[in-house]
């Protein structure tokens, strides 16, 4: 079959689950509609198929094995293939990765396909205090967060908190002029320095959207706000993107409240954007994953 449909990899590989086990890690969290998680490497290798096996099968590079412990609440049946359950996925999905920041990622875009906050994640780990990977677990969901949007986008706000030494910023607010009109939703925003941060993705360089980004930095500057833009090659630099983050944030005004010309107020008109836990908490997703 197609090796390059990623789902079709991974309900091959699950077909080897012939008494007791389950699909893990990203290729759970990926049969559940979690885009970011698409099976390739740093390196664009096609990543192995991790399944939580204690059956004794032939070795196979198309998928990996481990005998862990897994409790008849950690694994279910999505769409046919057993699966494990979001936060058991994710935790394995964490416990793969080597390095803290892209383990913090990885939680992130989980929230941001709205499978699990980054909260009840903290509760998860919380309760294995003896699993391995757990001191690791604690650090990446320390950096996680619930509002940002793409993996890029969450490395450019880590480099700003840990790399520059500026703290953590908003990300994804929506900022508003004082007659209650959207000026924008930054990616990375300081309120105090008065600061907008966007990664450009290649998604970004056609026409339309490249003069729709030219705008909203128009916008932004119009009403008294500095602005910063990273790109892909910027985040693998790190000392290029703390240099810019430094140079623009040396630029901003730093306007004391009564003095900007933004709010981050939402208008009586407009509904305050539901966060992930709310969603969780209104679709009865969040009850599930804690009971579990």
């Amino acid at each position: 079959m197609d090796g390059d449909v990623v789902e079709q990899r991974i309900v091959e590989q699950g077909a080897r689950i012939t008494t007791y086990g389950a699909v893990t890690a990203w290729a759970s969290l990926r049969w559940r509609g979690a885009t970011y998680f698409n099976g390739i490497g740093y390196e664009g290798e096609r990543l192995p198929v991790p399944l939580v096996l204690h059956d004794g099968i032939r070795p196979d590079p198309r998928f990996t094995q481990t005998e862990a412990q897994l409790a008849p609440t950690e694994w279910e049946v999505v769409d046919g293939l057993r699966v494990t359950t979001v936060q058991r996925a994710l935790f394995d999905e964490v416990v793969r990765i080597r390095s803290v920041r892209e383990a913090a990622v990885a939680i992130s875009m989980a929230a941001a396909a709205l499978l699990i906050s980054v909260r009840l994640f903290r509760m998860y780990v919380a309760q294995r205090k003896a699993w391995t990977g757990v001191p690791r677990a604690r650090l990446a969901v320390g950096l996680a967060r619930d509002d940002c949007r793409s993996p890029q986008e969450h490395r450019m706000v880590m480099i700003w908190a840990l790399d520059a030494g500026f703290g953590r910023p908003l990300c994804n607010v929506e900022v508003y002029d004082l007659d209650g009109r959207l000026i924008g939703v930054p990616d990375l925003f300081d309120p105090v320095a008065g600061l907008v941060g966007e990664y450009q993705g290649e998604d970004h360089k056609g026409g339309a959207q490249h003069r729709e980004d030219v705008d909203r930095e128009e916008r932004f500057r119009d009403h008294g706000l500095e602005y910063f833009e990273l790109v892909g090659g910027d985040i693998a630099n790190r000392y290029v993107a703390v240099q810019r983050m430094r140079n623009a944030r040396g630029r901003a005004k730093f306007l004391p409240p009564e003095s900007r010309a933004w709010t981050l107020d939402t208008p009586p008109w407009r509904t305050r954007p539901e966060t992930v836990d709310e969603y969780l908490v209104r679709t009865g997703r969040a009850d599930r994953l804690w009971r579990t």
